[in-house]
């Protein structure tokens, strides 16, 4: 399969084969108890280019991000910047070097304002020394307008969507005086408009000879915006090269380790192939579903051995119907039924007891306590089950971990392992493992391959399609179209947190869903061309065909 064209505006200004090297590792290493995260691995990140870093979750991408940020220092080996040897002490002094980073976890402080996020330790100031809020608002307020996002900049962080948090990370990356911008996952809470908005910023920031190390784990992006990959694999270096000479099924293959025919034969996005066999009675009903500014009556429902997704863009109420179904979510109207009993004054334990669970978006801030161990994220929810006159039985938790450690192969050192030293993967197969010992009748997954390689992908939606096809209901929510038409039966779709559509059948497919959504967005804003536009260039932020050109973010 041959790689798709860059787009235009990440293509555009200096020739990267011939720039300098801006940002180097030379033979880093670094351990951890137990394990090695970085071997002997070499890197060289050039002025001016987009490059990809890529590997499984546990490769070493995250280790190598934070050895060049400062936030780990290598055991041995040395980093250099622009030619210089580095040596960073924290994150902040690599920030001053001109290393800038935006995380995929928004990293930002929730409860100041837009603005303070932006500007946090270079607050602009009077003559008098005093912080000059006038100011920073003015240039907060600049800054979001020329990534199509009208907020108020006073308003507090918290109170805005994940990907409108995102965009303030952005924001705040490229407003830095920086030679190097790293991204890790940026487009993971992202709506396809702020993808175009940040590939737009890529190409300015090409055209001002920073270079940018893009880590992803979406293939249509990395063919799309970077010159060259980089390929770890179990914190060694595998590969460096121009993407444009390797085509998807060759970058997979280095990533797995496994022969290109292996990878050609298993597949590394769809479910299985084989459509599940869904029952007429409906497992869970849902009707009326109302909560001000957020939910307008949705109705659905959802049947044993099915997979319904639920689509739309970010803001249309996908996550809080999910949540609000798991009982998360107060309602001001609306019923509920399981198994063909109603659920009065639904609550998250009530839910839980009907046979609801919900894998929620954000596992680090809603779903994994870091803290704690693997064997005790797992049985987390189940130890009601577990105990007897208020004791817990150990050996009844060590058997339900051992099960589900196995069958999702998870990868850790022991069941003792802090869930918090897992790669991404891992811990969202902790959190399935979690519900799945509770054996629930409708599984609500959330974004369940957010942040996550394209090997622990293909786990995940193998082990989804497997829990549909042995009788489980499960609701789909997912950002990527793809996965989305791939692994349902049914797609809902929402739009301002009412129903939109409904696409059964032979409709279910990328270009009758992207149709549903192009028809009931709303009119692009008329002051779209007025937009500020970002950093180093002229031009406003390239808005598609009927999206709106400026965020209020609805939460």
């Amino acid at each position: 399969m041959a790689p798709p064209e860059a787009a235009a505006p990440a293509t555009a200004g200096p020739e990267p084969a011939t720039a300098p090297a801006v940002l180097e590792a030379r033979g880093v290493s670094k351990r951890f108890p137990g394990v090695v995260a970085l071997d002997d691995v070499s890197f060289t990140l050039r002025a001016g280019e987009t490059h990809a870093l890529v590997g499984e979750n546990g490769a070493g991408k995250s280790t190598l991000i934070k050895v060049l940020t400062g936030v780990h220092r290598p055991d041995s080996g040395e980093l250099l910047l622009a030619g210089r040897q580095m040596h960073f002490a924290r994150p902040f002094e690599a920030q001053q070097a001109g290393i800038s980073t935006i995380y995929q976890e928004v990293n930002l402080v929730p409860l100041m304002s837009v603005a303070r996020n932006i500007f946090l330790g270079r607050e602009p100031t009077s003559r008098l020394g005093l912080i000059d809020f006038a100011r920073m608002h003015r240039e907060a307020a600049g800054l979001l307008a020329g990534f199509g996002v009208r907020v108020d900049p006073r308003r507090p962080l918290h109170t805005l969507g994940v990907g409108t948090q995102q965009m303030v990370a952005l924001a705040r990356a490229v407003s830095v005086e920086a030679r190097v911008v790293v991204m890790d996952e940026p487009t993971s809470s992202l709506e396809p408009r702020e993808v175009e908005t940040l590939f737009r910023v890529i190409g300015d920031l090409r055209r001002q000879n920073i270079a940018v190390l893009y880590v992803s784990h979406r293939m249509d992006e990395l063919y799309r915006i970077c010159d060259r990959v980089t390929v770890l694999r179990d914190g060694r270096h595998i590969h460096t090269g121009d993407l444009a000479d390797i085509d998807r099924m060759q970058l997979v293959s280095m990533m797995l380790g496994r022969e290109v025919t292996e990878v050609r034969r298993h597949g590394v996005t769809a479910f299985g192939d084989e459509g599940h066999d869904v029952a007429r009675t409906p497992v869970l009903t849902a009707t009326g579903l109302t909560r001000r500014h957020q939910l307008d009556a949705v109705g659905l429902e959802l049947h044993a051995g099915e997979v319904l997704g639920l689509g739309g863009l970010l803001g249309s109420g996908r996550s809080e119907t999910a949540k609000a179904l798991a009982g998360a979510l107060a309602l001001d109207a609306g019923e509920i039924t399981v198994a063909g009993r109603p659920m009065r004054r639904t609550t998250s334990a009530r839910a839980i007891r009907a046979g609801i669970s919900l894998l929620p978006e954000d596992r680090k801030a809603e779903g994994i306590v870091p803290g704690l161990s693997v064997r005790e994220n797992i049985v987390l929810a189940a130890m009601p089950r577990l105990s007897r006159a208020g004791i817990v039985s150990r050996r009844r938790q060590d058997r339900i971990v051992d099960i589900f450690m196995k069958r999702l192969r998870i990868k850790a050192s022991s069941p003792e392992q802090q869930v918090g030293e897992l790669s991404g993967g891992n811990q969202q197969k902790v959190l399935l493992a979690r519900w799945l010992c509770l054996e629930p009748k409708v599984l609500l997954l959330d974004e369940p391959t957010r942040g996550i390689d394209v090997g622990a992908k293909a786990e995940v939606q193998a082990l989804i399609d497997e829990l549909a096809q042995e009788g489980l209901a499960v609701l789909l929510i997912s950002s990527d179209i793809e996965e989305l038409v791939e692994g349902s039966d049914r797609i809902v779709v929402l739009r301002g947190g009412a129903v939109a559509g409904e696409l059964t059948g032979d409709q279910v497919g990328e270009s009758t869903l992207l149709q549903v959504l192009a028809d009931h967005a709303p009119p692009a804003a008329a002051d779209a061309a007025d937009a500020v536009p970002g950093p180093g260039t002229e031009a406003a932020p390239h808005i598609p065909a009927g999206a709106p050109a400026g965020k209020e973010d609805p939460r």
